[in-house]
């Protein structure tokens, strides 16, 4: 087998120059690169670009044999180890089958780069496919789409054409068998296996190729990973079959690039379905798999955001009602109750009438339809992940996967478990020699890999607890700054209050530090992962989902679990106030407002949340924007002018094995926000909805524009992730519960409305539900600094958020019976709100079939018929084997291969 270089150009380009001026047309536009030598070979034209072969393309320069995979080097200073490491793995690839073809340097737009073309052939094609049991159709599908829906012209607008939805036609599959090639649809065996299915067999036999001399058991020197990682090659890639915003000019290649730019990856397309079918044939299942769970994700969202909207709508309808808040604002009520001293030393006495507009907009959040809201939610969580088990069991049957076994697939050894584990020991099933870990080793790397996991969520503990500090010692600081408004001084005092100011810059704190432990712990969470040597891909994806998802979890939520159900719950009262670290280190836990610590767990939410999609988006969609903008500053005004299609998917950015999984853990963290605190921001579902609108675009376009092709692979499902989702769907019952009963003030209001109101109203709440405390018992630890004379004047007493007796009563503070009673109802209410959701939960999930029926139904038929098939297959075929064995007159070998075909063609 023979490789074409650089130095042989010049008689290509002469055979090829025919070629080259039909295919170089108006369109063109300088694609082509040569070097200077190439124009010298071809005298008397002044327009070298036209007369230069066609280098935007995807096939070798015969123009047939199309190219499945690139690899790219450059010459440094170690360069003669490396280029014998090169020499044995091309030798061996040679060998394997596969066929190569090199672009020397100087052809190159660098001149420092070598791209090495790999094409793989039929016969490399079919042994493979037979191996990894790749399915191929055998037969057209006889099984209609499905019935017409009413009222469809509705949809119209949100349609993509019909040849964008489904590239292909359906067909009934079959694992792939090289010794039964007639039994399949095999029109023209260059197309019968798709690119994407091309370049994960290449991949696979790229992964396992050794580079080490013939008689050497170096097991270590294998596959193209570890040529990457030693510098031997500098990428490896499948290519694009086109420019993203142009037709591939060769009308054998598909321009299925420039149909998902143009259909999907535009934002103007935001409100059109998603060519899920067409990202499946160029992309591959798993990633085909994340972007329908995305869209799927998306329009459930629809549903939770036009809820929240009606919801917060109801608060903003009823803020005329909301009788509190008017008693609060009131300065004959609220102006003539003293508060006490929220910190100590210098935080002054501050009248009740100065939270009014806290208390105002504490009730948009906290009204009656949050409680609907909340259930409503627990009840969306589970329709969502049932509607996607069906609709992940129907793209299971549509795309193959019904029967896909995960052994062959995602369960294959990696290549860095049969290169470190030294070891081998007998399969019972398979009785071959296979490579394992001793379980001594196991042990030790799964405790160092703990200890590891739990330092670092240790630390995480630590800076939320510094945070704390922060609140507890900046709070005084703030109350200081902003003076009471009684003193008639700043306007922005009676917008800002110390409350509000502490906990916008805590969560802003927060937010940094979240995202700088978040920036270390990912290699971290890698580098661990990967000394634990995970046998197969599947384990070492679930191992690592399972340590980022847990760091991300405590991350991202440890702050406002803390707002939700710590904050202003171990307050004590005036006299025996609790805190910190103890009375020695003067941090006074802090308190809630009178209005409920529900806005506090409003404004953490906005800020973790908007603020880590704003960053997200910034990462995902602006930077490479700057990025290009910086190479077009260094002259690649138009790249597809100067570069071959290799070179154009160079300069792109590299997809990762684990690019997937940061796509599916930032929407996994955002699906906990809408789900965990979802009762404390109704409009948590809207801002998801917003973000995710922009997500899938931004997505399409980055995998479209600004990813080298990744190697396409199959997944059934979205993995661990599942379980991820259910178990946060369950505690988001329990959290949502919580909030509704501890954070929020609705179970009080409650309590008092149907027991205590003499009026059946909530007039007189805000008195109730504040204690009366002795000003003159308050120590001196307690009190202002500034001790001024006014408030004597008016009370000797001062009133702080709590049920307790009052001073001369024989039970002096301590807990009234209503604070029982309102703790016996919080305690009901989470019994029954849990109950009742979880019952709901549970019968709608057995309501609701995991698999479709009509999907169960085709997938039956589809069985039978290729049962049916196969059988006639054999039947026939050994009709014509025993047919020719006793024919007593000879037949042309014309006339008897005539037969046989026609006998196939009926079978099939």
């Amino acid at each position: 087998m023979r490789r074409i270089t650089g130095k042989e150009k010049d008689e290509t380009l002469i055979e090829l120059q025919s070629a080259t001026d039909s295919q170089t047309g108006d369109e063109n536009g300088g694609n082509g690169v040569s070097s200077s030598s190439d124009r010298g070979t071809l005298p008397g034209h002044a327009e070298t670009d036209k007369l230069q072969p066609n280098k935007d393309t995807v096939f070798f320069r015969d123009g047939v044999r199309r190219i499945d995979f690139v690899l790219s080097y450059v010459d440094d200073k170690d360069g003669e180890k490396k280029q014998e490491r090169r020499r044995e793995f091309e030798a061996n690839l040679e060998k394997a089958g596969l066929e190569l073809e090199t672009e020397d340097k100087t052809d190159s737009k660098d001149q420092k780069t070598y791209f090495l073309k790999i094409h793989a052939p039929w016969d490399v094609l079919a042994t493979y496919a037979d191996v990894l049991k790749i399915k191929v159709p055998f037969k057209e599908s006889d099984i209609p789409h499905g019935q017409e829906v009413p009222l469809e012209w509705l949809s119209h607008p949100f349609r993509l054409p019909d040849h964008i939805m489904r590239p292909q036609p359906d067909y009934f599959t079959y694992p792939f068998d090289k010794n039964k090639t007639d039994f399949f649809l095999i029109n023209d065996k260059d197309s019968f296996f798709p690119p994407s299915t091309r370049n994960r067999i290449v991949f696979y036999i790229l992964a396992r190729c050794p580079y080490y001399k013939q008689g050497r058991s170096d097991r270590d020197k294998t596959g193209i990973k570890r040529l990457l990682s030693n510098g031997t090659y500098t990428t490896a890639f499948p290519l694009h079959d086109c420019r993203y915003w142009k037709r591939a000019r060769n009308a054998e290649c598909e321009s299925e690039r420039y149909n998902l730019y143009k259909h999907w990856a535009r934002f103007l397309c935001f409100y059109k379905e998603q060519p899920l079918n067409l990202i499946r044939k160029y992309y591959g299942e798993k990633i085909g798999i994340y972007f329908a769970w995305l869209g799927f994700y998306t329009e459930m969202l629809f549903f939770a955001a036009v809820m929240g909207v009606i919801c917060f709508t109801y608060g903003v309808l009823s803020y005329d009602d909301n009788i509190s808040s008017k008693e609060i604002c009131d300065a004959y009520i609220g102006g003539r109750i003293l508060m006490c001293p929220l910190c100590d030393k210098k935080c002054p006495f501050w009248k009740l009438n100065s939270t009014c507009l806290s208390s105002w907009q504490s009730h948009l959040f906290d009204n009656e339809g949050t409680v609907f809201f909340a259930i409503f939610m627990g009840i969306w969580v589970t329709l969502f992940l049932e509607f996607w088990k069906r609709r992940q069991a129907r793209l299971e049957y549509e795309w193959d996967l019904v029967d896909f076994e995960e052994e062959q697939q995602q369960l294959q050894i990696r290549p860095e478990f049969e290169i470190r584990c030294t070891n081998r020991r007998l399969n019972k099933i398979t009785q071959e020699m296979e490579p394992y870990l001793p379980v001594t080793s196991k042990c030790a790397r799964f405790c160092l890999s703990t200890a590891t996991v739990i330092f670092w969520i240790s630390l995480i503990v630590a800076c939320i607890i510094g945070v704390i500090a922060y609140r507890l010692a900046v709070y005084a600081a703030f109350a200081s700054i902003i003076k009471d408004p009684l003193r008639k001084i700043q306007v922005v005092g009676r917008f800002i209050t110390p409350q509000l100011a502490t906990s916008v810059t805590a969560s802003c704190i927060n937010f940094v530090i979240i995202m700088i432990l978040n920036f270390f712990y990912e290699r971290v969470a890698i580098w661990i992962t990967d000394m634990e040597i995970p046998k197969t891909h599947l384990e070492y994806e679930n191992r690592l989902t399972m340590k980022m998802f847990l760091f991300q979890f405590v991350n991202y939520y440890s702050s406002c679990f803390y707002v939700a159900f710590f904050k202003g719950k171990f307050v004590g009262y005036p006299g025996d106030y609790s805190y910190m670290f103890g009375k020695w280190s003067k941090l006074r836990n802090e308190e809630c407002d009178p209005g409920g610590c529900l806005i506090e767990l409003t404004t953490q939410l906005v800020i973790v949340m908007a603020g880590k999609q704003l960053w997200g988006n910034i990462q995902e969609a602006l930077l490479p924007v700057i990025r290009n903008w910086w190479s077009s500053r260094k002259g690649r005004h138009h790249p597809e002018n100067h570069y071959s299609r290799w070179e154009q998917d160079h300069v792109l950015q590299n997809f990762t094995q684990l690019g997937l999984f940061y796509e599916y853990l930032e929407m996994v963290v955002q699906f906990g926000f809408i789900t965990l605190f979802v009762a404390s921001f109704p409009l948590a579902p809207l801002l998801a909805l917003f973000n995710n609108i922009l997500e899938v675009r931004v997505d399409a376009w980055k995998f479209t524009t600004q990813f080298r092709r990744p190697v396409a692979s199959k997944a059934r499902n979205i993995g661990a992730w599942q379980e991820i989702l259910n178990a946060v769907a369950i505690l988001s019952v329990v959290t949502n519960a919580f909030i509704m009963a501890f954070t929020s003030d609705m179970i009080p209001r409650m309590v008092y409305l149907y027991a205590y109101s003499k009026e059946a109203s909530m007039r007189g709440y805000v008195n109730n539900s504040l204690s009366i405390y002795n000003i003159s018992q308050i120590p001196d630890r307690n009190m202002p600094e500034e001790r001024d004379n006014w408030f004597e004047n008016l009370t000797a007493t001062c009133r702080y958020r709590d049920y307790r007796y009052p001073p001369g009563h024989q039970k002096e503070y301590t807990q009234t019976m209503q604070f029982w009673h309102i703790l016996a109802a919080k305690m009901a209410f989470i019994i029954i709100m849990e109950h009742v959701v979880f019952v709901v939960k549970f019968f709608v999930a057995w309501m609701i079939p995991d698999v479709p029926s009509g999907v169960k139904a085709r997938f039956k038929r589809e069985r039978y018929l290729i049962q049916e098939y196969l059988h006639n297959y054999e039947v026939e075929k050994l009709k014509i084997q025993l047919s020719a064995s006793f024919i007593t007159e000879p037949q042309s070998e014309m006339s008897l291969m005539s037969d046989k075909h026609e006998v196939l063609s009926e079978c099939l």
